[in-house]
Formats: structure tokens, C-alpha cells, sequence
């Protein structure tokens, strides 16, 4: 018989002591003190101390001695306030406890795998085969009520807004460009193939031709893609499409309702608008599209100083059309040989750069790692230039500014974490705008849209499509929040002559184009209005809210580094049978049950 449950183990104080309640839960401890039991009882809301005694129940003191770990029960009893010395202030419920009376084992367990707590150690493929166990940890249930909040949060925000909630299909075609599709196939359709949607995005622009005007949607999506801490085959985004919409429009509506998910879900107030920062400044300056702003340590470009320098690594750098830049440590300038030697290793092996270069600002002496080779006036204007203080440290890269950059921003990171000087306390969220519309491939000998072919170009460099299309920038912006991209979008093409360019720009002929994208563009023929929008990635928000390090603390069942869902050995074989209904042959050598 189950016990009708009058609270959860989170919420009694002395506000009941004297009354009869009933808690339903799982054994987190057992501790057997002289004949006397006592139970902290956990369920996702708490812990509850109870407490067997044969002089309140004798039958309920005798079953509870096979109590064990994760035990699920019942109990009926009072609750008491505890002795003033077994108070436990670490607990809402830590000034009660219940004084059981009758006991119901629902069901027993055996001794788990791990013990289920936050301070657990073992390897992250065990807790994820028992994944069920490991969701039993407050921390991971901290994590799935706080990504609960942020669905609940954000559809109310959207309905305020007067959005539509629209689904959009999982069984798509195929998309030419971007990750590998994961592919279905069809049974009642020989030789032919959904793919799942790496994006609504067709669908959600054919809504707006359709006049929805405001659509949104909390939306699974899946790429066929290496895996990182931050990836998963399968993740989920908030869709978002506008129409009669610019960029203003759609910054507006996206800080409100990042907005409203801090304040609602962790309690942290961020001021509008948030900054903004060019694709060209976050890189010269960060080194990143996504660049960390909790922390200082911008770069600084020394190409013109060290052109005429005697020292080749620099002067032929800057002849070639490289760049010379570094940054900042600050306080570091006293760091030893041999650590500025691991961080040179370090640097050369992790990041592919050639050397680093260095110079100590000290009170005592102005040392650089290459004074053999760079003057000393030269390292007085570069360490003026820098603006560096006494005892500060700078570390400088050279080399061709295609690459020079990212190796300078992964570096400026690797120091910031190594010295613990990222405010984690903060939240910096920033837009990064105008990005480049498309991006050369040299091995194809072609562009690509560097988001989608439908971003809209700038209006000022339009006429750039066909004489400079390197150097058009997008109507497209990416959010940003404490160094990881949270988000992005564009402003979509809508008029046909404008697509028309683009497709010629990107090599695709008007046939490819009806047979890649034949649907939308006859959708565009009967009346699209402007329209634009952007997809937030829901579980890295939800992963930078929790402090969690990766992508699968905030998702329930997620797939591993392998993209294996362990707990249900996923994915797995399937019978021939299965694959002749589908058509399907296996290749020579590939694994099958029953083959």
C-alpha cells in the first residue's frame, strides 16, 4: 500500500512539529545509534532525518533494520524539534525531525555502483550507463530543474510577446551545406531518405511567408559532428523568427528574454542593451568571435615598431604581411625561466605556434626573451606601447594574421585560466556583428556562406557580390555570453535578385539552386515580407547558468564523446529484416545481428 504523501522531505520546519505527516522517498544514509535507527530520507525537493525507536513503533523499528542505501519507502510519523546539539543548520529541515510510526518498503535496491552524492569520483561512463543513478544526485537535479525553468521562462516571455509557438517536422530533406545530416529512410519510399533537421530554418522562414509574423519554438535539432565537452548529436535551441524586423529588432527582443532567464533562474540582474563589437574588432582585439570580456588582456599590434627590426622572425613577419602582437599579464613579470619555458612548450604544441616571445616589465630591469636579437629602444617603445605596468609581463606571438590571432586568443585564455583570472562571479554577454558573409575554401576553390546562403549582405557591400565578395560583411550577429556563443542569427534575403547574386557569388547555377532549394524560393515568389531571427543554444545556456563543464551535466540522457548513449547501448544492431524492409544492404565488413 502506498502512504499518501503530505510533504516532501524539503519543506518541514517547526512550523509542523506536533503534527502527523507522511514522506515517500529514497535512503540517502543509515546510521544505527543504540537501538535507535536514523534515516536521512531524500527525494529531489530535500533530505528529512527520520527515526525508528521501539518506543514509538516496534514493528516499524523492526523492519527498519534491513534498511539499506537507496531503499525506497514510506513513512508516517511526527515531527519533533531536535535537541539543540543535533540541529543541523546545513539543512532547511535541519531543526526537525519525524518520530516514525509505521513504515512501507516500496521497493529495495542493491548496493550501487557509486555512491550517489555530489562529491562522487568515479569516471564519467559509469555514471552515464547508470545514468538513472546519477540523475539521483542533488546537484544533477539542481542542474534539470534549472534547464526546467529556462523552458518555462522563455515560453512565457515569447507568449507575452505575442509569438507563436509553431512545431516544425523532424522528417526533412537533406541540407546541402553545413555538418552531416543524420539520415532516415524512407520504407514506403525505395531509395529515399529524411534526413533529421540540423535547423528549423527553412521551415521557420516559410512561417513567415506564411505570415505568422512572430514564430518561436524550443527545438531538438541534430549534427552528425565530432563531439566536444560543448556538442551533442542532438541539442536543443530556441528558435526565433520576426518579420518586418532589422537587426535592432531582433537584439531588442533576445536581451529581454535573456534577461528574464537570468533574473528568474539564478537570481543575477544584466544591464541593457548589451555591448556590441564588430567580427573584425572581437578578432584584432580577443582573438576570438566569442571573445571573454570578464577579463582585461587586449591585444596590441606591434607590427609597425618592430617593421624595420633587425630581428628577421619580426621584420620579415610584418614584409610578408603577418603581424607581431601580444597582450598583457598583468603581475606576472616576475615568473621564473623555467615556467615561461613549459608556457613556450605549451604554446608551440597546443596552440601550432612557432615560438613565444616575451618581455618582463620589471622595477629592476626591462628583460625580453630575444634581446639578443631586438634592441633595447625597440623594447622600451614596444613596453610603452603595451601601456604595461611594473611587474606586469608580456607575451607576444608573430605570424600570418590569419592564424596569428586565434593562437594569441587560445593563449590569452590558457593564462587566464592557469592564473585564475577569470571573475566567475560575472556574466558578460556582448553581440558580435558583421561578420564576413562568406568564406573561401581553397582546396574547393570556392565560397561558402559562412551561415547560410539566405543571410543578407550589408546593403553598403552589395556591389562588392561579384568584385570582392571576401569582403562583404553579413547582416548576421552572434550573442555571447562569458566567452562561449550562446546564439546567432541574421537578417534573411527576401528579394530574388538579391539571391540570385548570392547564388552566383557561392558558384551555385539557377538548376542546383531549384533542386537544393526549390520549395523556399517558390515559397518567395508569392510574397515574402523582410524578416530575420536567431537560435539560442538552450543547453550551453543552460550549462554556463549551472557552472557545469560540460554539455552532458545539463542534458538527461545525453550521448558520450563517441556519440553512445550507454545506459541503453545505443546506437545498437538491428535484424536483417529491419534493413531488407528498408532496402538497406550493409557494406562488406560492418558488424550486424543476425546477419
Amino acid at each position: 500500500m502506498t502512504l499518501k504523501r503530505t510533504h516532501t522531505c524539503g519543506e518541514l520546519t517547526r512550523k509542523e512539529t506536533g503534527k502527523e505527516v507522511v514522506l515517500n522517498g529514497w535512503v540517502d544514509t543509515r546510521r544505527d545509534l543504540g537501538g535507535v535507527i536514523f534515516i536521512d530520507l531524500r527525494d529531489r525537493y530535500g533530505l528529512t532525518q527520520v527515526v525508528f525507536s521501539p518506543q514509538d513503533d516496534e514493528a516499524a523499528h523492526t523492519a527498519a533494520d534491513q534498511l539499506r542505501s537507496e531503499f525506497v519507502i514510506g513513512v508516517k510519523g511526527i515531527v519533533t524539534d531536535r535537541d539543540e546539539e543535533n540541529i543541523n543548520p546545513n539543512v532547511k529541515t535541519g531543526d526537525i525531525e519525524v518520530r516514525v510510526k509505521e513504515l512501507t518498503i516500496y521497493s529495495k535496491s542493491e548496493t550501487p555502483p557509486f555512491e550517489i552524492s555530489d562529491e562522487v569520483k568515479t569516471n564519467e561512463d559509469l555514471r552515464l550507463k547508470y545514468r538513472y543513478l546519477d540523475l539521483r544526485r542533488p546537484k544533477m537535479q539542481h542542474n534539470m530543474l534549472l534547464r526546467s525553468a529556462i523552458y518555462q521562462h522563455t515560453r512565457n516571455y515569447f507568449y507575452g510577446k505575442q509569438f507563436a509557438e509553431i512545431e516544425t517536422p523532424f522528417l526533412m530533406r537533406s541540407t546541402p551545406e553545413g555538418a552531416r545530416d543524420y539520415l532516415v529512410p524512407s520504407r514506403v519510399n525505395p531509395g529515399k531518405f529524411y534526413a533529421l533537421p540540423q535547423s528549423p530554418q527553412t521551415y521557420k522562414q516559410i512561417l513567415m511567408v506564411s505570415g505568422m509574423d512572430r514564430y518561436f519554438q524550443i527545438v531538438k535539432c541534430f549534427r552528425d559532428e565530432d563531439l566536444r565537452a560543448d556538442r551533442q548529436p542532438e541539442f536543443t535551441q530556441i528558435d526565433v523568427e520576426m518579420s518586418f524586423v532589422d537587426e535592432e529588432g531582433i537584439y531588442e527582443v533576445t536581451e529581454g528574454l535573456m534577461q528574464t532567464i537570468l533574473k528568474e533562474t539564478i537570481g543575477v540582474s544584466v544591464d541593457l542593451p548589451f555591448p556590441r563589437m564588430t567580427y573584425q574588432d572581437a578578432i584584432k582585439t580577443y582573438g576570438s568571435d566569442k571573445p571573454d570580456t570578464r577579463f582585461d588582456m587586449k591585444f596590441v599590434d606591434f607590427s609597425e615598431i618592430v617593421a624595420g627590426s633587425e630581428f628577421r622572425v619580426f621584420s620579415k613577419t610584418v614584409e610578408d604581411g603577418g603581424a607581431v602582437i601580444g597582450f598583457v599579464v598583468p603581475e606576472k613579470g616576475s615568473l621564473g625561466r623555467g615556467v615561461m619555458d613549459r608556457l613556450t612548450k605549451r604554446a608551440q604544441d597546443e596552440l601550432g605556434a612557432g615560438g613565444l616571445i616575451y618581455i618582463k616589465n620589471n622595477e629592476d630591469e626591462v628583460y625580453s626573451s630575444v634581446s639578443k636579437f631586438v634592441s633595447e629602444e625597440t623594447t622600451a617603445e614596444m613596453v610603452k606601447k603595451s601601456n604595461a605596468s611594473k611587474g606586469d609581463l608580456i607575451l607576444i606571438l608573430a605570424g600570418a594574421a590569419d592564424t596569428v590571432y586565434q593562437q594569441l586568443g587560445d593563449l590569452r585564455l590558457m593564462v587566464a585560466k592557469e592564473y585564475d583570472m577569470i571573475d566567475t562571479s560575472k556574466n558578460h554577454l556582448l553581440w558580435v556583428t558583421d561578420f564576413p558573409l562568406l568564406e573561401y575554401d581553397p582546396e574547393d576553390g570556392r565560397y561558402y556562406a559562412m551561415h547560410h546562403p539566405f543571410t543578407s549582405p550589408k546593403q553598403e557591400d552589395m556591389d562588392l557580390l561579384e568584385s570582392d565578395p571576401g569582403n562583404v560583411r553579413a547582416r548576421a550577429y552572434d550573442l555571447v555570453m562569458n566567452g562561449s556563443e550562446i546564439g546567432g542569427g541574421s537578417i534573411r534575403i527576401h528579394d530574388s535578385d538579391i539571391q540570385s547574386h548570392m547564388f552566383k557569388a557561392l558558384g551555385i547555377s539557377k538548376e542546383e539552386a531549384e533542386k537544393k532549394f526549390g520549395f523556399l524560393l517558390e515559397a518567395f515568389r508569392f510574397g515574402a515580407p523582410p524578416h530575420g531571427g536567431i537560435a539560442l543554444g538552450l543547453d550551453r545556456v543552460a550549462m554556463l547558468l549551472t557552472g557545469a563543464k560540460s554539455l552532458r551535466e545539463v542534458i538527461a540522457f545525453p550521448k558520450n564523446q563517441r556519440a553512445i548513449s550507454l545506459m541503453d547501448n545505443c546506437p545498437n544492431d538491428v535484424d536483417t529484416d529491419q534493413l531488407e524492409e528498408l532496402h538497406i544492404k550493409l557494406a562488406p565488413g560492418a558488424g550486424q545481428k543476425n546477419a
